[in-house]
């Protein structure tokens, strides 16, 4: 990849080689490592122990006997309606949100043309993302939360908004082997 093409990914591999800068400006600005063009992170990626499983802090649930990361629900949507309609699948969306008792940090929503709708619902409980397909009637939902967020409550919110023909979930319990 051309350092062009990596300057665009967000990292700089010639801060020290700027065209056109003189010794003192290389001297100054002398980097070991490629440094990031977008911004910089605290880098300490050591997490505190917890004591006990009491004591974590990482909102794992227990489901069905099983303790997990969080649910993960697959759901598709056959024969469904206003699966080209931005302003509804937001609105639907925050409805989720609501009713699952998560706590919503964005939405980001993409059209396509001539038809479609795809993006991501990111939640402090993980995610809800749709990929639509109008012209087929089908929609795809993965809602995947954790702590005491009700990922469930999720189903029948999209089967009220967009009144499928039929639908099919299925849920995965995501992280078991952490637990």
């Amino acid at each position: 990849m051309s350092d062009d093409g990596l300057f665009q990914l967000g990292m700089d591999l010639e801060a020290r080689h700027h065209e056109g800068a003189d010794a003192s400006f290389a001297d100054a600005y002398a980097f070991d490592v490629p440094r990031s063009t977008t911004h910089t992170e605290d880098n300490d990626t050591t997490a505190p122990a917890a004591n006990t499983q009491d004591d974590r802090l990482d909102h794992f649930i227990e489901r069905e006997g099983v303790r997990c990361a969080g649910s993960h629900l697959i759901i598709d949507l056959y024969d469904a309606s206003r699966l080209d309609d931005l302003p509804f699948i937001e609105e639907t969306l925050k409805t989720c949100v609501t009713e699952a008792g998560a706590t919503l940090l964005h939405i980001h929503l993409h059209p396509f043309e001539p038809t479609g709708v795809s993006g991501v619902a990111v939640l402090a409980e993980s995610h809800i993302s749709v990929h639509t397909w109008p012209e087929a009637g089908y929609a795809a939902f993965d809602v995947f939360m954790c702590g005491d967020a009700r990922p469930e409550k999720c189903v029948e919110v999209l089967e009220q908004a967009f009144r499928p023909g039929r639908t099919s979930v299925s849920e995965l319990l995501r992280g078991k082997e952490v637990a």
